[in-house]
């Protein structure tokens, strides 16, 4: 929590009454598998980001979630972040996300400040880094959909521009974040159809919701992985979320497919 900007953590804190337990999980692996248990969940994927101006997270969280996730590397997976804008030197950025074994990689163009497609602008460093996650088998999610921090700029939410990255990077294994929520649920969609590696994560969209912003939901099962955004400000409970999408009228293969099978296609021998 050292990490934050006064402003995020202030949001943080007034979304989630139970802070000090969001505390106490960070600092204990052993809690969190423990919270883990009484959620019914066997994996977990740990999203962190560098997003200093907006969020405060630098690329300490790379090491940070190395060291988490030593405690249960079965359970737990690791995901870390680059910022081409603010990184010294990205070829070693990228070098230490290699040898520390970091599973995914997330891009966050709202609180980065910068559209996936950025490398025809300039932004070299993007591709640098999408070249070296297709090369070594490690996924890349985007941010898509807006965001209520401060200082976010959710013209970049927009997931139409990751068009281009997975055309430039047909190999490359792409998770649109949220799927575009509130506003692009229809790109994500179409770009899910698209391109044969770009996956959704359904995080951070109410599951009461879920059919109505993808109706369609069972054409893109095989390619749909639950989540939660969870202890994001104003998301529930795991629990309560996993309950929820339980609950919605999809055949139970379907519910299968989303909450364990789809993650094998991205994370094979997980």
């Amino acid at each position: 929590m050292d990490m934050f900007q006064p402003a995020a953590l202030e949001l943080i804190k007034k979304k989630r009454p139970n802070y000090d337990q969001i505390v106490e999980y960070c600092r204990s692996p052993k809690s969190f598998l423990k919270y883990m248990d009484t959620c019914g969940i066997d994996r977990s994927v740990l999203i962190n980001y560098v997003a200093p101006e907006v969020i405060g997270f630098t690329g300490a969280v790379n090491q940070w979630v190395a060291d988490y996730v030593k405690e249960n590397p079965k359970r737990l997976i690791s995901c870390g972040g680059l910022h081409p804008r603010t990184t010294q030197n990205i070829l070693a950025d990228v070098e230490q996300i290699l040898k520390l074994g970091i599973r995914m990689i997330k891009i966050h163009p709202p609180h980065q400040l910068l559209f996936p497609n950025d490398y025809q602008n300039g932004v070299k460093e993007l591709e640098i880094i999408y070249r070296a996650a297709e090369a070594n088998g490690i996924p890349v999610m985007f941010h898509t959909g807006t965001s209520i921090f401060a200082n976010a700029r959710n013209r970049y939410g927009d997931p139409i521009f990751i068009d281009d990255v997975a055309v430039d990077f047909p190999k490359l294994k792409i998770l649109l974040a949220h799927g575009g929520r509130p506003l692009w649920m229809n790109t994500s969609f179409f770009l899910l159809r698209r391109h044969p590696n770009v996956f959704l994560d359904i995080s951070g969209i109410p599951p009461k919701l879920l059919l109505k912003y993808f109706p369609r939901l069972e054409e893109i099962a095989h390619k749909t992985l639950f989540g939660t955004d969870w202890p994001g400000p104003g998301v529930p409970d795991i629990k309560k979320n996993l309950e929820d999408f339980k609950s919605l009228q999809l055949p139970d293969s379907i519910k299968q497919q989303i909450l364990s099978k789809t993650a094998l296609s991205i994370w094979p021998g997980l």
